[in-house]
Protein backbone atom coordinates (compact mmCIF):
# COMPACT_ATOMS: atom_id res chain seq x y z
CA UNK A 1 0.00 0.00 0.00
CA UNK A 2 1.71 3.20 -1.11
CA UNK A 3 -0.83 5.61 0.08
CA UNK A 4 -3.67 5.58 2.61
CA UNK A 5 -6.45 8.35 3.24
CA UNK A 6 -8.24 8.99 6.81
CA UNK A 7 -11.30 10.93 7.23
CA UNK A 8 -10.84 14.06 9.91
CA UNK A 9 -8.65 12.37 12.29
CA UNK A 10 -9.14 13.10 15.63
CA UNK A 11 -6.75 13.16 18.72
CA UNK A 12 -8.60 12.45 21.90
CA UNK A 13 -5.89 13.45 24.60
CA UNK A 14 -3.43 17.11 23.69
CA UNK A 15 -1.78 19.52 25.60
CA UNK A 16 -1.67 23.04 24.05
CA UNK A 17 -0.77 25.10 26.95
CA UNK A 18 -1.14 28.54 27.47
CA UNK A 19 0.81 31.74 26.90
CA UNK A 20 3.42 32.51 23.79
CA UNK A 21 4.00 28.79 24.07
CA UNK A 22 0.07 27.92 22.88
CA UNK A 23 1.07 30.10 19.88
CA UNK A 24 3.66 27.59 18.97
CA UNK A 25 1.65 24.36 19.76
CA UNK A 26 -1.97 24.69 18.52
CA UNK A 27 -1.15 24.98 14.76
CA UNK A 28 0.65 21.72 15.08
CA UNK A 29 -2.76 19.91 15.51
CA UNK A 30 -3.36 20.19 12.02
CA UNK A 31 -0.03 20.12 10.84
CA UNK A 32 0.35 16.63 12.40
CA UNK A 33 -2.59 15.76 10.16
CA UNK A 34 -5.42 16.50 12.54
CA UNK A 35 -9.03 18.22 12.77
CA UNK A 36 -10.23 17.79 16.39
CA UNK A 37 -7.90 18.44 19.33
CA UNK A 38 -9.29 17.37 22.84
CA UNK A 39 -8.00 19.40 25.22
CA UNK A 40 -6.24 18.90 29.02
CA UNK A 41 -6.68 21.75 31.63
CA UNK A 42 -3.92 21.15 33.67
CA UNK A 43 -2.43 25.05 33.19
CA UNK A 44 -1.39 27.20 35.63
CA UNK A 45 -3.90 27.94 37.23
CA UNK A 46 -5.69 24.61 36.28
CA UNK A 47 -9.20 24.83 34.12
CA UNK A 48 -11.43 24.48 37.17
CA UNK A 49 -14.46 26.57 36.05
CA UNK A 50 -16.88 26.87 32.77
CA UNK A 51 -15.73 30.46 32.18
CA UNK A 52 -12.12 29.57 32.17
CA UNK A 53 -12.95 26.92 29.75
CA UNK A 54 -14.60 28.83 27.27
CA UNK A 55 -11.93 31.38 27.69
CA UNK A 56 -9.23 29.07 26.70
CA UNK A 57 -10.99 27.82 23.70
CA UNK A 58 -11.86 31.37 22.34
CA UNK A 59 -7.28 31.79 22.52
CA UNK A 60 -7.39 28.26 20.47
CA UNK A 61 -9.54 29.39 18.16
CA UNK A 62 -8.76 32.76 17.58
CA UNK A 63 -4.68 31.31 16.91
CA UNK A 64 -6.33 28.20 14.60
CA UNK A 65 -9.64 28.34 13.99
CA UNK A 66 -9.56 25.39 11.83
CA UNK A 67 -9.47 22.40 14.40
CA UNK A 68 -12.57 21.65 16.38
CA UNK A 69 -11.57 22.18 20.23
CA UNK A 70 -13.39 20.08 23.19
CA UNK A 71 -13.00 21.40 25.92
CA UNK A 72 -12.05 19.89 29.41
CA UNK A 73 -12.24 20.86 33.75
CA UNK A 74 -9.85 19.93 35.89
CA UNK A 75 -11.47 17.75 38.71
CA UNK A 76 -10.66 20.06 41.79
CA UNK A 77 -13.06 20.63 45.27
CA UNK A 78 -14.44 23.46 43.51
CA UNK A 79 -15.94 21.90 40.98
CA UNK A 80 -19.94 21.28 41.66
CA UNK A 81 -22.86 19.55 40.01
CA UNK A 82 -24.09 23.09 39.51
CA UNK A 83 -21.15 23.67 37.87
CA UNK A 84 -21.42 20.36 35.71
CA UNK A 85 -24.54 21.50 34.62
CA UNK A 86 -23.08 25.00 33.70
CA UNK A 87 -20.44 23.13 31.54
CA UNK A 88 -22.76 20.72 29.55
CA UNK A 89 -24.72 23.93 29.02
CA UNK A 90 -21.59 25.48 27.56
CA UNK A 91 -20.66 23.24 25.51
CA UNK A 92 -17.77 21.15 27.93
CA UNK A 93 -17.48 17.50 26.66
CA UNK A 94 -15.43 15.70 30.28
CA UNK A 95 -13.88 16.47 33.33
CA UNK A 96 -10.23 15.38 33.52
CA UNK A 97 -8.44 13.51 37.13
CA UNK A 98 -5.18 13.77 38.09
CA UNK A 99 -3.72 12.35 41.07
CA UNK A 100 -1.95 14.35 43.04
CA UNK A 101 1.38 14.83 42.19
CA UNK A 102 1.60 12.26 39.16
CA UNK A 103 2.32 14.29 36.14
CA UNK A 104 2.83 18.09 35.25
CA UNK A 105 0.59 20.48 36.97
CA UNK A 106 -1.11 18.04 39.34
CA UNK A 107 0.14 19.17 42.31
CA UNK A 108 -4.03 20.46 42.82
CA UNK A 109 -4.83 16.56 41.99
CA UNK A 110 -6.85 14.42 44.11
CA UNK A 111 -6.30 12.35 46.67
CA UNK A 112 -9.65 10.40 47.17
CA UNK A 113 -12.38 9.38 44.31
CA UNK A 114 -15.32 9.17 46.92
CA UNK A 115 -15.30 12.72 47.48
CA UNK A 116 -16.41 13.12 44.14
CA UNK A 117 -19.17 10.66 43.65
CA UNK A 118 -21.78 13.94 43.48
CA UNK A 119 -19.95 15.20 40.40
CA UNK A 120 -19.58 11.95 39.07
CA UNK A 121 -23.37 11.63 39.66
CA UNK A 122 -24.25 14.59 37.79
CA UNK A 123 -21.76 13.87 34.98
CA UNK A 124 -23.26 10.79 34.36
CA UNK A 125 -26.82 12.48 34.53
CA UNK A 126 -25.47 14.93 31.44
CA UNK A 127 -23.32 12.57 29.58
CA UNK A 128 -20.63 14.20 29.95
CA UNK A 129 -17.03 12.20 29.95
CA UNK A 130 -14.90 11.42 32.71
CA UNK A 131 -11.20 11.20 31.53
CA UNK A 132 -8.86 9.23 34.33
CA UNK A 133 -5.28 9.73 34.65
CA UNK A 134 -4.79 5.94 35.40
CA UNK A 135 -1.93 5.65 38.31
CA UNK A 136 -1.55 6.34 41.83
CA UNK A 137 1.15 8.48 43.13
CA UNK A 138 4.68 6.45 44.68
CA UNK A 139 4.83 5.96 47.64
CA UNK A 140 7.69 3.59 49.41
CA UNK A 141 6.06 2.42 52.24
CA UNK A 142 3.52 0.47 49.64
CA UNK A 143 6.40 -0.35 47.38
CA UNK A 144 4.48 1.87 44.84
CA UNK A 145 6.27 3.44 41.78
CA UNK A 146 6.23 4.54 38.14
CA UNK A 147 6.39 0.88 36.23
CA UNK A 148 3.51 -0.58 39.27
CA UNK A 149 1.21 3.24 39.14
CA UNK A 150 -1.00 2.09 36.50
CA UNK A 151 -1.74 -1.30 37.64
CA UNK A 152 -2.73 -0.24 41.13
CA UNK A 153 -4.98 2.48 40.12
CA UNK A 154 -7.03 -0.39 38.06
CA UNK A 155 -9.45 -1.03 41.18
CA UNK A 156 -10.68 2.69 41.35
CA UNK A 157 -11.46 2.17 37.85
CA UNK A 158 -13.29 -0.80 38.28
CA UNK A 159 -15.00 0.99 42.13
CA UNK A 160 -16.42 4.11 40.15
CA UNK A 161 -17.47 2.38 36.89
CA UNK A 162 -19.38 -0.45 39.14
CA UNK A 163 -20.92 2.75 41.24
CA UNK A 164 -21.82 4.86 37.92
CA UNK A 165 -22.08 2.25 35.04
CA UNK A 166 -23.72 4.63 32.76
CA UNK A 167 -20.98 7.34 33.09
CA UNK A 168 -18.14 7.19 30.39
CA UNK A 169 -15.23 6.81 31.27
CA UNK A 170 -11.75 6.83 29.30
CA UNK A 171 -8.70 5.45 30.75
CA UNK A 172 -5.90 7.64 29.14
CA UNK A 173 -2.52 6.89 27.82
CA UNK A 174 -2.90 2.88 28.96
CA UNK A 175 0.64 1.48 28.94
CA UNK A 176 -0.16 -2.05 30.36
CA UNK A 177 -1.49 -4.82 29.75
CA UNK A 178 -3.33 -4.95 32.87
CA UNK A 179 -5.07 -1.59 31.62
CA UNK A 180 -6.09 -3.34 28.28
CA UNK A 181 -7.67 -6.22 30.07
CA UNK A 182 -9.25 -4.10 32.72
CA UNK A 183 -10.82 -1.51 30.17
CA UNK A 184 -12.11 -4.89 28.27
CA UNK A 185 -13.71 -6.43 31.13
CA UNK A 186 -15.78 -2.88 31.72
CA UNK A 187 -17.90 -2.81 28.56
CA UNK A 188 -19.15 -0.25 26.61
CA UNK A 189 -18.84 2.84 28.64
CA UNK A 190 -15.63 2.10 29.30
CA UNK A 191 -12.56 3.30 27.09
CA UNK A 192 -9.00 3.71 26.78
CA UNK A 193 -6.59 6.22 24.73
CA UNK A 194 -3.26 5.08 23.12
CA UNK A 195 -0.36 7.03 22.56
CA UNK A 196 1.57 7.16 19.72
CA UNK A 197 4.91 6.94 21.66
CA UNK A 198 4.27 3.75 23.66
CA UNK A 199 3.93 1.69 20.91
CA UNK A 200 7.34 2.55 20.35
CA UNK A 201 9.02 2.76 23.35
CA UNK A 202 9.97 0.49 26.03
CA UNK A 203 11.08 1.06 29.90
CA UNK A 204 14.81 0.44 28.38
CA UNK A 205 13.96 3.76 25.98
CA UNK A 206 13.59 5.83 28.45
CA UNK A 207 16.14 4.84 31.50
CA UNK A 208 18.42 7.49 31.33
CA UNK A 209 16.82 9.16 28.00
CA UNK A 210 15.54 12.27 29.39
CA UNK A 211 14.05 12.90 25.65
CA UNK A 212 11.49 9.81 26.26
CA UNK A 213 10.36 9.81 29.89
CA UNK A 214 7.10 10.72 30.31
CA UNK A 215 4.00 9.94 32.66
CA UNK A 216 2.77 7.13 32.31
CA UNK A 217 6.33 5.64 31.67
CA UNK A 218 6.60 2.99 29.13
CA UNK A 219 6.39 -0.44 30.41
CA UNK A 220 7.80 -3.87 29.33
CA UNK A 221 8.20 -5.06 26.02
CA UNK A 222 5.37 -7.67 27.12
CA UNK A 223 2.64 -4.33 27.85
CA UNK A 224 3.96 -2.51 24.26
CA UNK A 225 2.55 -5.54 22.83
CA UNK A 226 -0.52 -5.42 24.83
CA UNK A 227 -1.12 -2.08 23.02
CA UNK A 228 -0.25 -3.24 19.70
CA UNK A 229 -2.73 -6.53 19.98
CA UNK A 230 -5.65 -4.83 20.55
CA UNK A 231 -5.29 -2.24 17.43
CA UNK A 232 -4.26 -4.83 15.52
CA UNK A 233 -8.05 -6.50 16.85
CA UNK A 234 -9.66 -3.53 16.03
CA UNK A 235 -11.24 -2.69 19.44
CA UNK A 236 -13.32 0.13 18.74
CA UNK A 237 -12.94 1.29 22.41
CA UNK A 238 -9.21 1.71 22.51
CA UNK A 239 -8.15 4.75 19.95
CA UNK A 240 -5.63 7.56 19.69
CA UNK A 241 -4.76 10.22 22.51
CA UNK A 242 -1.27 11.69 22.10
CA UNK A 243 -0.87 12.94 25.48
CA UNK A 244 1.66 15.58 23.18
CA UNK A 245 2.91 17.18 26.29
CA UNK A 246 5.32 20.36 25.26
CA UNK A 247 8.43 21.52 27.18
CA UNK A 248 11.31 23.78 26.27
CA UNK A 249 14.04 21.55 25.72
CA UNK A 250 15.86 23.05 29.31
CA UNK A 251 13.25 21.20 30.91
CA UNK A 252 13.40 17.98 29.71
CA UNK A 253 17.12 17.86 29.27
CA UNK A 254 18.44 19.04 32.89
CA UNK A 255 17.75 17.37 36.02
CA UNK A 256 18.62 18.18 39.51
CA UNK A 257 18.92 16.06 42.59
CA UNK A 258 15.57 18.30 43.82
CA UNK A 259 14.01 18.35 40.59
CA UNK A 260 14.18 15.40 37.69
CA UNK A 261 13.50 16.32 34.03
CA UNK A 262 10.02 17.12 32.93
CA UNK A 263 7.40 14.72 31.92
CA UNK A 264 6.45 14.59 28.65
CA UNK A 265 6.95 13.86 25.02
CA UNK A 266 5.91 16.14 21.89
CA UNK A 267 4.39 14.62 19.07
CA UNK A 268 1.60 16.84 17.82
CA UNK A 269 3.17 18.24 14.36
CA UNK A 270 4.42 14.64 12.96
CA UNK A 271 1.50 12.47 14.76
CA UNK A 272 -0.49 11.37 11.55
CA UNK A 273 2.36 9.89 9.77
CA UNK A 274 4.10 8.79 13.20
CA UNK A 275 1.31 6.82 14.01
CA UNK A 276 1.15 5.55 10.13
CA UNK A 277 4.79 4.03 10.56
CA UNK A 278 4.40 2.35 13.54
CA UNK A 279 1.11 0.84 12.87
CA UNK A 280 2.47 -0.07 9.64
CA UNK A 281 5.86 -1.71 11.51
CA UNK A 282 3.80 -4.40 13.29
CA UNK A 283 0.90 -5.02 10.54
CA UNK A 284 -2.38 -2.74 11.70
CA UNK A 285 -1.98 -0.01 8.78
CA UNK A 286 -5.90 -1.23 7.65
CA UNK A 287 -6.32 -0.12 11.75
CA UNK A 288 -5.30 3.33 11.11
CA UNK A 289 -8.37 5.24 10.67
CA UNK A 290 -10.89 2.90 12.86
CA UNK A 291 -8.02 4.05 16.10
CA UNK A 292 -6.89 7.93 15.24
CA UNK A 293 -10.83 8.93 13.93
CA UNK A 294 -13.87 6.60 13.88
CA UNK A 295 -13.77 5.22 17.09
CA UNK A 296 -12.73 7.50 19.29
CA UNK A 297 -15.59 9.60 17.38
CA UNK A 298 -18.00 7.38 18.20
CA UNK A 299 -17.39 6.94 22.00
CA UNK A 300 -17.43 10.87 22.72
CA UNK A 301 -20.57 11.21 19.90
CA UNK A 302 -18.53 13.23 17.37
CA UNK A 303 -19.33 10.41 14.70
CA UNK A 304 -18.46 12.01 10.69
CA UNK A 305 -21.42 13.22 9.08
CA UNK A 306 -22.54 15.47 6.19
CA UNK A 307 -24.23 18.77 6.81
CA UNK A 308 -25.19 18.24 10.49
CA UNK A 309 -24.38 16.24 13.11
CA UNK A 310 -26.12 15.80 16.61
CA UNK A 311 -25.08 16.46 19.87
CA UNK A 312 -25.27 14.40 22.98
CA UNK A 313 -28.44 15.99 23.99
CA UNK A 314 -29.81 15.19 20.85
CA UNK A 315 -30.10 18.60 19.17
CA UNK A 316 -28.91 19.15 15.26
CA UNK A 317 -25.73 21.16 15.32
CA UNK A 318 -24.69 22.69 12.07
CA UNK A 319 -20.72 21.35 10.92
CA UNK A 320 -20.31 24.31 8.77
CA UNK A 321 -16.76 24.71 8.48
CA UNK A 322 -16.32 21.17 10.31
CA UNK A 323 -16.43 19.28 7.88
CA UNK A 324 -14.85 15.40 7.48
CA UNK A 325 -11.61 16.19 5.63
CA UNK A 326 -9.88 13.33 4.37
CA UNK A 327 -6.00 13.22 5.04
CA UNK A 328 -3.89 11.26 2.69
CA UNK A 329 -0.60 9.50 3.71
CA UNK A 330 1.85 8.11 1.32
CA UNK A 331 4.65 5.95 1.92
CA UNK A 332 8.02 6.91 1.40
CA UNK A 333 10.87 4.12 1.02
CA UNK A 334 13.54 6.13 1.78
CA UNK A 335 11.84 8.54 5.12
CA UNK A 336 11.53 11.16 5.65
CA UNK A 337 13.65 12.97 8.32
CA UNK A 338 11.85 14.72 11.65
CA UNK A 339 12.46 18.10 12.05
CA UNK A 340 15.16 18.85 15.10
CA UNK A 341 12.83 21.35 16.36
CA UNK A 342 10.50 24.00 16.25
CA UNK A 343 10.45 27.70 17.18
CA UNK A 344 8.55 30.77 17.48
CA UNK A 345 9.90 33.68 18.85
CA UNK A 346 11.12 33.26 22.33
CA UNK A 347 9.74 29.39 22.84
CA UNK A 348 11.35 26.18 21.00
CA UNK A 349 10.13 22.91 20.91
CA UNK A 350 11.69 19.45 20.25
CA UNK A 351 9.89 16.68 18.64
CA UNK A 352 9.77 12.98 19.66
CA UNK A 353 12.44 11.02 17.15
CA UNK A 354 14.24 14.63 16.02
CA UNK A 355 16.56 13.75 13.30
CA UNK A 356 14.71 10.30 12.57
CA UNK A 357 13.15 8.96 9.81
CA UNK A 358 9.35 8.36 9.22
CA UNK A 359 8.26 6.16 6.69
CA UNK A 360 5.41 8.02 6.25
CA UNK A 361 4.45 11.97 5.35
CA UNK A 362 1.18 14.08 4.74
CA UNK A 363 0.50 14.64 0.92
CA UNK A 364 -0.38 18.08 0.70
CA UNK A 365 -1.84 20.33 -2.08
Amino acid sequence: MSTITVRSPADFHVHLRQGSLCKLTTPHVKQGGFDLAYVMPNLKPPVTTVDQAVAYKAELEAIDPSVEYLMTLYLSPELTPEEIKKAKAAGITGVKSYPRGVTTNSDGGIESYEAYYPVFAEMEKQDMVLNLHGEVPSDPDTDTHVLNAEARFLPHLHKIHAQFPNLRIVLEHATTRAAVEAVKACGPTVAATITAHHLALVVDDWAGQSWNFCKPVAKFPSDRSALREVIKEGHPRFFLGSDSAPHPPHAKSVSTPDHGCAAGIYTSPILLPLTAHLLDSFGALDKLEGFVSTFGRKFYKRELASGVQTSSAGAQMSTAGKHPTPVTLRKVPEGVTVQKEYTLAEDSLVPFWAGKKIGWEIVRD
